[in-house]
């Protein structure tokens, strides 16, 4: 398993709940954080295979950003 971490644009609870049913549904997502007290506010993402860019693509459909971390 490999984990993908992300400078997003989830600031807050109210954020977090709205990505929640789109990265929870996701199939090839295992699990997932946001440290929203972080200053870049870091998204983990844990998977098998999910791509960055379909982590990005997944939150741009619904108005957040998330730029991967190298």
């Amino acid at each position: 398993m490999k984990t993908l971490k992300f400078k997003s644009t989830i600031n807050c609870g109210n954020c977090v709940s709205k990505v929640k049913p789109i990265l929870d549904n996701h199939d090839k997502i295992n699990s997932w954080e946001v440290d929203t007290d972080h200053e870049d506010k870091i998204l983990t993402v844990k998977s098998d295979s999910i791509s960055e860019k379909e982590v990005s693509d997944a939150l741009i459909e619904i108005g957040f950003k998330a730029e991967p971390i190298q």
